[in-house]
């Protein structure tokens, strides 16, 4: 895998795609700066090693060209402060005022361009446009896994106008890459997957993948409910995508047939409303009273799962086990953590990845207690599901 460690950076001037795609509040104060934290090591790195850095990104879905709420301006404190560089900006990211100060710039400098979504060009991944932002480097570096499944100008597209020894990964793609290869191709066993969320429909792709891989899936959320409905269980008013009732039979089939233990509940904490002051109660899984909801798995599948998972080498985490985001539906998600917690402080490799299974390993305080917290959700299961990414594949290629 080529890396920054690879390349000379000596007054070449090193073109950055970055997910500095950060919350924002009313005051446009950043209030999460892990995104850019995390690219801090590789434009660090490339000052060390004599060059400048071109920093370009999107912040936010901006609809109808520049608008000020979404400008990178409002970040540039905290990237400078993070960086220890003088920050550099350019209030458009292809005008010709944006060309001369990424064309003076020294070693050791740093310019940020403005948002690249200003320019419908940038998602729709035009050549021209792409053409037009390679001319801010010498090299291009993409430490933007966040995009990466996304076949955009400056993340897939660009990396054509460069040369094979003049394109790399960044330490965030880098890392990324190699956690997720890890996982899927290296993968020491017994290999578990937990799978949480919503939806069966939203997770179809990727359980059929990890059948071919995994020894166990652990189901969790509101998808298990379609999976017990599918089985015959009484669900109440839990969550169900009944026209996924067959998928869900299928999915329960296929595992029996590959020697996959595919791992549904056995007991639910369910509520009489989508309250977090609702009443509850636990209930056999199968037998749902009507006018109750299931939020969470209970005390009988945390025991199982929880052994599960300790006794894996490699742990892949994908979902929260019930609506963990209210305290009275968290303690699976939390009890499934501390789990993936304890599986890895006795020699598991464990991956964190999606913005929920991110969110609760962030929330209860066990991102240093796991082996690699992804910062790309969409990007993480779409490379599972297709075995590669476009913005992977154009530096590889």
């Amino acid at each position: 895998m080529k890396t920054i460690d690879n390349l000379n950076f000596t007054g070449k001037r090193a073109l950055v795609r970055v997910d500095f795609n950060v919350p924002l509040n009313e005051s446009f104060e950043v209030t999460d700066d892990t995104r850019i934290k995390a690219a801090v090591p590789t434009i660090k790195k490339i000052i060390e090693k004599g060059g400048s850095v071109v920093l370009m990104s999107h912040l936010g879905r901006p609809k109808d060209g520049p608008s000020d709420k979404y400008s990178l301006r409002h970040i540039i404190c905290v990237v400078s402060q993070l960086t220890g560089a003088e920050v550099i900006f350019a209030d458009d990211c292809v005008s010709e005022e944006a060309f001369s100060k990424s064309a003076s710039l020294k070693p050791g400098q740093v310019l940020l361009l403005e948002n690249l979504r200003f320019y419908k060009q940038e998602e729709k991944g035009e050549e021209a446009f792409a053409e037009k932002l390679s001319k801010h480097g010498d090299i291009y570096v993409n430490d933007a896994f966040g995009t990466a499944h996304r076949a955009h100008a400056s993340t897939a597209v660009i990396a054509k106008f460069f040369k094979a020894d003049a394109k790399c990964f960044g330490y965030v793609m880098a890392n990324e890459v190699a956690s997720i290869d890890r996982v899927i191709n290296g993968a020491e066993r017994p290999f578990t997957a937990i799978v949480g969320g919503a939806k069966v429909s939203d997770k179809i792709l990727i359980i059929e993948q990890l059948m071919s891989k995994a020894n166990n899936i652990l189901i969790g959320g509101g998808m298990a409910f379609t999976f017990v409905k599918a089985m015959g269980g009484t669900i109440g008013k839990s969550l169900c995508e009944d026209d996924k009732l067959a998928l869900a039979k299928d999915l329960l089939e296929k595992a029996k047939s590959k020697g996959v233990n595919l791992y549904i509940p056995t007991d639910a904490v369910v509520a009489d409303n989508f309250s977090n002051d609702a009443a509850t109660k636990v209930s056999d899984i199968n037998n749902i009273e009507e006018g109750w909801m299931g939020l969470d798995i209970s005390d009988a599948t945390i025991k199982t799962y929880s052994e599960v998972i300790e006794n894996s080498k490699t742990i892949l985490w994908n979902g929260p086990m019930g609506v963990f985001e209210m305290s009275s539906f968290e303690n699976g998600t939390k009890q499934v953590a501390l789990a993936i917690a304890a599986a890895t402080k006795k020699g598991a490799f464990s991956l964190i990845g999606g913005g929920d299974s991110v969110a609760a390993i962030n929330r209860y305080k066990l991102a240093d207690d796991v082996s690699y917290v992804s910062t790309g959700g969409g990007a993480l299961l779409e490379y599972i599901e297709q075995g590669s990414l476009p913005g992977v594949r154009a530096i590889e290629e």
